[in-house]
């Protein structure tokens, strides 16, 4: 007779095995019409899943992320099921859940078109309406093979063939539709109610150039029509703000097949860029880190001795010179450590903070190039904390304080952390992990901070902190880290001299906040749609006369708020006003100063801002300070 513990830590006692949608209606109707899933002892298992000893269960439902995600798996092989009953001849291949949704690839003659895709979607939609029950089934592998291959579904088999001769194989039916899978599924097609096919790509099989080019075709599934529609209106403002549209209208940056993934930079791109670096060099004087430059272009055997060689290779460029092999450095770490090296250092000059906005290069796949999210040439906020290991907490603590300061300037107020621990292949020993994990999670703790474990995730020398922003459409963008090391300082020399006189290897601390430059901008030019606050803005200011007979007193008034350090346009065209004012608007400039006969007279300015708001005639002292006030204040509410 099972037990079965619920969440609430009640317990239901049945007189026979029962499945987990029996438990559900034993709770209520309710709770049975709304199961999806089940989570049985913690594993995610199929209403019909049989309970034939004591357990733990939660019912599973489109309320619960779990439960979407079994969802969206199911979307798939509806997708599947709907290709086949329109387009017989088409071979299914995977269909897995990925972000916000899933995909299916298929083998069949010809790309699928837009009309195509709509016709899907109807006959998903159909076999939706019809509540096709899901059921789930074993074979042994020579007749699953049998199966497939008088289907004439060739990558199932092979498929079948990759997998481990001791593990069992399901399949899932719906109608006349059957699926190698491991689920699990909802339990009917009528479960599916809320989804939308997004768009079709082309997809080699296996991801393997030298494989059969496939058709993937992409949707978003959800709990309900409500949370499919605001993901929906979600992915339509993602598209207004997409970072490549707004950098060529405003013109802050372009990139050309000459130079892919790399960013050519126009002035006020740049004059973007060159604010963000000024305001974290400020930063990083006020945190006590010393600014470093190390060179581009760095002789293979470093890279050998610090690892990356091994692990990197096929990322890094390279050259060669006088018979010796270079890497431009897709890293700094290893120059940092050789800048530490440098005469011997004492116990005394520990923590030190080396910090440097150094310039690297990965060569990235060229499918994997991204507008200023993904780029081969980029500069990263990049430094190295070298310390004691009873320094560590201490020091994770205070760039943790650092982080948050730095993200609330930019106006990020919502971040979440994640401490991914040790990977399958790493370098040092077991209690060197132990000391690095435990030191990062004592951190975050005493700060009180809410946070994740990632198992697996750490870097092949040392376990990190991952800081992810939450941007203003609640998409997260992992921007910081920070990561102890105890291997690299080692395998380069570093040393110090204890307080006891011997010499000790330090602890090396990898930290950004940023990241990179160019990603970060390029999230910032997203999470603003382009509208900078005052401080970040490319051009803050723009002068505008009514008539020629205010130039002299505009250009006047540009000379005294450049001296002052303000980012000032004039503009002294002979155009209307109402014309330089919706131009600079849809330019996002923050403050427009308009300036006629009457503002000469009493040498003031009347201002107003990007959003329409007239906020009347000022001084221009009284017109600095409100600039200064904002400069102050920076992007924090």
């Amino acid at each position: 007779m099972p037990v079965i513990t619920l969440p609430d830590g009640s317990k239901r006692e049945f007189s026979n095995p029962v499945t987990v949608l029996d438990v559900a209606a034993d709770i209520g109707p309710g709770l049975a019409k709304a199961a999806v899933a089940g989570k049985v002892d913690g594993t995610l298992v199929d209403c019909s899943h049989v309970i034939d000893k004591d357990a733990e269960l939660a019912i599973v439902t489109e309320r619960d992320p779990e439960g979407v995600e079994v969802i969206r798996h199911s979307s798939a092989h509806l997708l599947a099921m709907a290709v086949q009953s329109i387009f017989p001849s088409a071979q299914v291949t995977i269909g897995p859940v990925i972000e916000d949704g899933f995909y299916y690839d298929f083998a069949f003659e010809r790309p699928f078109t837009p009309d195509d895709l709509v016709k899907i979607e109807e006959k998903m939609q159909e076999l939706s309406d019809a509540d096709l029950p899901v059921t789930r089934s074993l074979m042994s592998r020579s007749e699953a093979v049998e199966l497939f291959k008088k289907m004439g579904e060739e990558y199932k088999v092979e498929i079948i063939a990759s997998i481990p001769t001791e593990e069992n194989l399901s399949f899932y039916s719906q109608g006349d539709f059957i699926d190698l899978c491991r689920g699990p599924h909802v339990p009917s097609t009528g479960k599916i109610k809320a989804f939308k096919l997004t768009k079709v790509a082309g997809a080699y099989w296996r991801g393997d150039s030298n494989n059969a080019m496939l058709q993937r075709i992409y949707g978003t599934a959800w709990g309900n029509k409500k949370d499919l529609k605001a993901y929906l209106h979600r992915i339509e403002e993602a598209e207004k703000r997409d970072h490549r549209k707004i950098g060529k209208k405003l013109g802050l940056f372009h990139m050309q097949e000459e130079a892919p993934g790399m960013v050519f930079w126009h002035s006020d791109g740049w004059t973007l860029y060159q604010v963000i670096e000024q305001y974290m060099r400020k930063q990083l004087r006020k945190h006590d880190y010393k600014e470093i430059k190390t060179p581009q272009v760095v002789e293979r055997t470093l890279w050998e001795k610090s690892g990356h060689w091994e692990k990197f290779r096929d990322d890094m460029f390279t050259t060669q010179s006088e018979d010796r092999d270079f890497a431009i450095k897709p890293m700094n770490c290893p120059c940092h450590v050789q800048v530490f090296n440098q005469g011997l250092r004492s116990y005394r000059d520990l923590p030190l903070r080396l910090a440097e906005f150094g310039s690297c290069h990965r060569n990235e796949a060229s499918g994997a190039l991204h507008g200023l999210m993904r780029v081969r040439g980029f500069t990263q906020d990049d430094a190295h904390i070298f310390c004691t290991e009873e320094q560590i907490q201490e020091e994770v603590g205070k760039f943790i304080d650092f982080l948050h300061e730095v993200y609330a300037d930019f106006g990020f107020s919502e971040i979440i952390y994640k401490l991914s621990t040790r990977p399958e292949k790493r370098v040092g020993s077991d209690e060197i992990w132990d000391k690095s994990e435990k030191a990062l999670a004592d951190a975050l703790n005493a700060k009180g901070l809410p946070w994740d474990e990632l198992p697996g995730e750490g870097a092949f020398y040392g376990p990190k902190v991952e800081f992810s922003l939450k941007d203003c459409l609640g998409r997260l963008w992992q921007c910081g880290t920070v990561q102890v090391d105890f291997s690299m300082p080692g395998r380069l020399g570093a040393q110090y001299v204890s307080d006891e006189q011997v010499r000790k290897t330090p602890v090396m601390l990898h930290r950004a906040i940023l990241g990179s430059f160019e990603r970060f901008i390029g999230i910032l030019i997203e999470h603003y749609e382009g509208a900078f606050p005052s401080w970040l803005a490319p051009t803050q200011v723009a002068i505008l006369n009514i008539t020629d007979k205010q130039a002299d007193y505009c250009k006047k008034i540009g000379e005294i708020l450049n001296d002052k350090g303000f980012r000032v346009r004039l503009d002294l065209r002979n155009e209307k006003i109402n014309y330089k004012i919706r131009e600079h608007t849809l330019n996002r400039v923050p403050f427009l100063a308009v300036v006629g006969d009457k503002e000469v007279e009493t040498q003031c300015l009347a201002i107003r801002t990007r959003q329409g708001e007239d906020l009347g005639v000022m001084s221009i002292s009284a017109f600095e300070e409100l600039l200064q006030n904002e400069e102050a204040k920076r992007s924090r509410s």
